[in-house]
């Protein structure tokens, strides 16, 4: 992050002295509060100050998330559901939308982070808020609207799946990068952009080429087929991107072709991406796991790596995906290699299935990293007692004179 002299001189006064304000520090530096004024409100924009009074942001790396915001309306049946009638059940209500939700699990998570995201002047606007700053996430760059906050209606089995879901996002669909204008400092000097497939595709492409010519990252999740489709037009190797998150659906969808559920198959597609300039192609697979394809900005060839899947009791799985990519995110941004990145992102994911909460309100790094620990434990357990089970109960081979062994 590009500071100048000024600005660093002025973040070094207040790690020292966090209670100084702005008539301190221009004592301190001697200069004077109006110029001190204007260099924390570049601080700010920069996202070094979070929010008011001068709270600096954590040496931590930190996360912009730019995407939808809205309440989520979830109905679940109380036994197997029938089509075409009223089925007995419970309703709830809490603060969803795949931006939004990233951003709380990546706070949860402990990585800081920036929601910029469209919210109507309403009660659910209100409500949502006031429980995503609760989370820990910093509101600054909220685009506030006169349009109604966006919703999304989702109608669930006895067993968690997902039947049938209606999103009103109108909000987000008329968003324009001229509302967005006054988040450029915040976006530009972010170690790490996140970018939600609803955002409508003059965005995208307004934030890609400003994360272009800033060098950040992005990570990016088409979200759905419909949304993903247009991106064949938006993705280019003149806008990189760090990281795509397709399930196999959204995939094919963006390669204009049907992807063959293969690993062949999706490593063949994935080839395709990495052309747009797409350095990791994450393949989401719902239960059969993920699979990872990588290639290196100067190689021709893709490594293809497959990640089962943990094992996991579904509650429910409505915002699991979300959890899925914060993870990932946060996992990259402590260091982790992208395929360690990817494997505590997937456990993130489980942990989420397994909790009837859009976003998992116990959700932390260090419990992830348990159950990562737990899960390979017990790989390593039973991969011992089957060598024993084979070494105990399989004869040796007889080897045939003049024949080599294969």
């Amino acid at each position: 992050m590009a500071l100048t002299q000024r600005e660093r001189d002025i973040v070094a006064l207040l790690r020292a002295e966090p209670l100084l304000d702005a008539a301190g520090l221009a004592d301190r530096l001697g200069a004077t509060k109006p110029a001190v004024a204007v260099h924390l409100s570049n601080l700010a924009k920069k996202g070094l100050i979070l929010g008011r009074g001068y709270v600096l942001r954590p040496e931590a790396q930190t996360v912009v998330v730019v995407g939808g915001a809205n309440m989520d309306i979830k109905a679940r049946s109380a036994g197997a559901a029938v089509l075409h009638t009223s089925n007995p059940g419970a309703a709830v209500t809490t603060p969803g939308g795949v931006g939004r939700n990233i951003a709380e699990n990546l706070a949860r998570l402990g990585s800081p982070t920036h929601l910029v995201a469209p919210v109507g002047r309403d009660g659910f606007g209100d409500q949502l808020l006031a429980a995503t700053r609760s989370a820990g996430v910093v509101l600054d760059h909220v685009v506030l609207s006169d349009r109604p906050t966006g919703t999304y209606l989702a109608v669930l089995d006895s067993d968690g799946e997902l039947l049938v879901a209606v999103a009103n996002m109108g909000i987000t669909d008329t968003l324009t990068a001229g509302d967005l204008s006054p988040s450029r400092e915040l976006v530009g000097h972010a170690d790490l952009l996140v970018l939600d497939g609803n955002l409508p595709q003059p965005v995208l492409a307004w934030l890609l080429d400003l994360a272009a010519a800033a060098g950040v990252p992005v990570v990016l999740d088409p979200v759905s087929v419909a949304k993903a489709r247009p991106l064949r037009e938006t993705l280019s190797a003149a806008r990189p991107v760090l990281a795509l998150t397709p399930n196999l659906d959204e995939l094919s969808s963006i390669v204009g072709e049907e992807v063959a559920q293969t690993r062949a198959g999706v490593a063949r597609a994935a080839r395709l991406v990495h052309d747009l300039g797409v350095r990791h192609v994450w393949v989401r697979r719902g239960t059969r796991g993920s699979l990872l394809s990588s290639r290196g900005a100067h190689e021709r060839a893709a490594t293809v790596a497959t990640l089962p899947a943990p094992h996991v009791d579904a509650v429910d799985v409505t915002g699991a995906g979300d959890a899925m990519t914060a993870a990932f995110v946060h996992a990259l941004l402590r260091g982790d290699s992208p395929l360690e990145a990817a494997r505590f992102g997937q456990m993130a994911a489980a942990l989420t299935v397994a909790s009837p909460e859009t976003v998992r309100p116990d959700l932390t790094a260090n419990l992830v990293d348990t159950e990562l620990r737990h899960s390979r434990a017990a790989t390593r357990s039973a991969a011992t007692s089957a060598a024993t089970t084979v070494t105990k109960t399989t004869p040796r081979p007889t080897r045939t004179p003049g024949k080599e062994s294969r």
